[in-house]
C-alpha cells in the first residue's frame, strides 16, 4: 500500500542481515572487571594515562576507536530495525520537499539570510523558501562520519557508521537526590561530571549538565567549560546561549589542545543547535552556530518537537518538518564552511493532549526514533536521538520503564551520539543523581543485549554434555568453571539476593541502592592528570573574562 510503514527490519539497511536469521542478543564477554560492593558488584575501573601533556593526538584508525574497561567504544552491529517502507519514504520526501519550498524556514540573523542570499535562495523578510536540490547538495558536502578528540586519547570518538557514544543528562535547572528536589548547584554540576568520568559506558559527561543556580549567569558557562576540561579526559560538549560563549568555548580549546589548527585538524567539542521550532532558527542559536561551523566543530542541529504544540499531531507530519528544519541548518552549517561536521539532529515527543505537559517514553517517540535513524541514513549523515528520558518525577518504576522505552529504540535504530543517557527526570527540568546510575546499569545491559552471539565449537559445549551426561548438572562442569566469572552479565545495581540475605542487608530498594553507589564512586573519584601549565592559562583566561563579562 502507497505511504504504508513495513513494520519489519529492512532489507537494505545499512547493516548486514538475512530474512531467515534472527539475532539472540545476548553478550558473551563482561564489559568491566567487577569487584564486590554492597551485596552487589560495580565495575572496577582501572586509571588512564594521558599523553605529556595531558592531550590527545589525532587518531586515523578508527577501527578500534578506543581501548577502555569496559570495552572499546561501542559498536552497534545488530541489523538497524527499519520500519518505513520505500513508498513511504518517497511520501516523506514528497512532502518535506514542499513544505520547504513552499512555507520556507525563518532564520532570524542577518548573516545566515545574507549566506542564502548570496547562494541564490529566495529570502523574504527572515524566511528563506529553500530550493531542495541546492539543500541537498550543502548536505553532501557533510562528512558522513568523523573524529571528535579528547584530551585522553583512549577517550577519542568517532562518529558515525555503526558507532554510538553516549553522553549525560543536558539542560536541567534542578537536581534530585534522593526525596530532595532542589536548585542545581556548581557543586552537583561538578559532582555530574565526575559521575561521567568513572563510568565507561558514558562517553562524554554532556553540556550544560545542569543550571548551576550559584554562579553568575553571564559567566557560568566559563565555569562549566573549566569543570569539563578539568574534572574528565572525554569529549564534552560546547555553550550555545550566545555567540560570546561559543567564542568562549573554542578559546578555551585552543588552550587545552594546543592552539586553533589543531582543533580545526580534529574538532574537541560537539555543540547542541536546537531549532526554535516550528521551521524558527533563532537569533542566539544561530550566532553559536556560525561561531563553531567558522571553527570547524561539530553541531548538532536538532528540531526541538513535541508533537502537538510544536508540531502537527500526527508523525509523518513531525517527519517531515524535522527534515525540513534539520536540513535547513545543515545546509548553513556548509554555507558557513564546506565539510563542517554535522549530525542530523532529532529530540521527537509529544505532549499530554489533556495537560499539555510534555511526554517521553511513549511510544509515538520511539517509532519517531526509529524513523529518524533510517532517513538520517538515506541522507547519509550521522544523527542524534534517544537517551533515557523519561516525565516521572523520580528514579521510580516508570522512570524506568519510560528509560527503556526510548533507549531501546536507540540501539535499534543505532543512534550515533546519544544525549540525555543518564541522569535525566521530570522531562529534562530535573538532573537525579540516582537516576544516573540506574541510567547506567540500563547501558551496560543493552552493550551487552545488542552485542552479536559468538557461535563456535566452545560455545556448543559438547564436551560439557559429555561430561555431565544425563540428569546431572552443570555447576561443576570444566566448561562452566573455566567461563563462570564472564559467562553472564552482571548487573552492578540490580539485586538477585534472596529474601532473606536481601533483608540483612537492610532491605534496599533500586533508588537506596543507586544513592550508595553514586557516594561511593564521588567518593573514590580520581582526577585525570592534566600538565599544570594548560590548566593555570586556563584558569587565568575564566579570571578574565569573567571580569571582562562583568561579573
Amino acid at each position: 500500500m502507497t505511504g504504508s510503514s513495513a513494520r519489519t527490519t529492512s532489507d537494505n539497511s545499512s547493516a548486514a542481515r538475512s530474512r531467515d536469521w534472527v539475532p539472540l542478543l545476548i553478550a558473551v564477554r563482561p564489559f568491566a572487571t567487577f569487584v564486590p560492593y554492597c551485596g552487589t558488584t560495580i565495575p572496577q575501573l582501572e586509571g588512564r594515562i594521558p599523553n605529556r601533556r595531558g592531550q590527545a593526538q589525532r587518531c586515523s584508525d578508527f577501527s578500534r576507536p578506543r581501548s577502555v574497561v569496559g570495552g572499546p567504544m561501542f559498536k552497534n552491529t545488530m541489523p538497524r530495525y527499519e520500519i518505513l517502507s520505500e513508498d513511504a519514504m518517497a511520501s516523506l520526501e514528497t512532502a518535506w520537499r514542499r513544505l520547504m519550498t513552499e512555507v520556507g524556514v525563518e532564520f532570524m540573523h542577518d548573516d545566515a539570510l545574507e549566506l542564502f542570499r548570496q547562494a541564490g535562495q529566495k529570502v523574504v523578510d527572515n524566511t528563506v523558501f529553500l530550493d531542495p536540490e541546492f539543500v541537498l547538495a550543502q548536505v553532501a558536502k557533510a562528512p558522513p562520519e568523523f573524529d571528535v578528540q579528547a584530551r585522553n586519547p583512549a577517550n577519542n570518538v568517532h562518529i558515525g557508521g555503526d558507532f554510538m557514544s553516549f553522553s549525560g543528562v543536558y539542560g536541567p535547572p534542578f537536581v534530585r537526590e534522593g526525596a530532595v528536589r532542589r536548585d542545581a548547584m556548581m557543586d552537583d554540576f561538578r559532582n555530574f561530571t565526575k559521575l561521567a568520568q568513572g563510568y565507561d559506558e558514558l562517553d562524554s559527561a554532556g553540556g550544560i549538565i545542569c543550571e548551576p543556580y550559584d554562579t553568575p549567569l553571564d559567566s557560568r558557562h566559563l565555569d562549566m567549560l573549566l569543570a569539563l576540561q578539568t574534572l574528565t579526559d572525554k569529549v564534552y560538549m560546547g555553550n550555545v546561549v550566545s555567540g560570546v560563549n561559543a567564542r568562549d568555548t573554542i578559546a578555551m580549546g585552543e588552550i587545552l589542545f594546543g592552539g586553533r589548527e589543531a582543533i580545526e585538524e580534529t574538532p574537541v567539542s560537539i555543540s547542541l543547535i536546537n531549532c526554535n521550532s516550528p521551521l524558527r532558527w533563532d537569533d542566539r542559536m544561530l550566532e553559536s552556530l556560525l561561531e563553531y561551523a567558522r571553527a570547524g566543530q561539530p553541531v548538532v542541529l536538532t528540531p526541538f518537537i513535541l508533537m502537538g504544540a510544536m508540531s502537527p499531531v500526527t508523525i509523518p507530519a513531525a517527519l517531515v518538518q524535522q527534515i525540513v528544519e534539520a536540513l535547513s541548518g545543515i545546509a548553513l552549517a556548509q554555507l558557513v564552511r564546506p565539510g563542517t561536521p554535522v549530525i542530523f539532529g532529532s529530540f521527537l515527543s509529544n505532549i499530554d493532549m489533556q495537560s499539555g505537559s510534555p511526554c517521553f517514553g511513549t511510544p509515538e517517540s520511539g517509532i519517531g526514533l526509529l524513523c529518524t535513524g533510517q532517513i538520517a541514513r538515506r541522507f547519509g549523515l550521522p544523527f542524534r536521538s534517544g537517551g533515557g528520558l523519561t516525565s516521572a518525577h523520580q528514579a521510580d518504576a516508570q522512570a524506568g520503564y519510560e528509560s527503556l522505552m526510548t533507549l531501546m529504540p536507540t540501539f535499534l535504530a543505532g543512534a550515533n551520539w546519544v544525549m540525555h543517557s543518564a541522569g535525566w527526570l521530570e522531562g529534562g527540568l530535573v538532573a537525579g543523581y540516582e537516576k544516573f546510575v540506574m541510567d547506567v546499569e540500563l547501558l551496560q545491559m543493552l552493550r551487552a543485549e545488542f552485542t552479536p552471539l559468538e557461535i563456535d565449537e566452545s560455545s556448543l559445549a559438547f564436551d560439557a554434555h559429555v561430561e555431565v551426561g544425563h540428569g546431572g548438572h552443570f555447576l561443576g562442569a570444566m566448561h562452566t568453571m573455566e567461563r563462570f566469572r564472564t559467562c553472564f552479565h552482571r548487573p552492578f545495581l540490580s539485586s538477585s539476593d534472596n529474601f532473606d540475605k536481601w533483608t540483612r542487608n537492610g532491605s534496599l530498594d533500586t533508588n537506596d541502592r543507586a544513592s550508595v553507589v553514586y557516594r561511593k564512586r564521588l567518593e573514590e573519584y580520581e582526577q585525570p592528570p592534566l600538565d599544570e601549565g594548560i590548566r593555570e592559562e586556563l584558569e587565568r583566561y575564566v579570571i578574565r573574562r569573567r571580569a571582562e563579562l562583568g561579573d
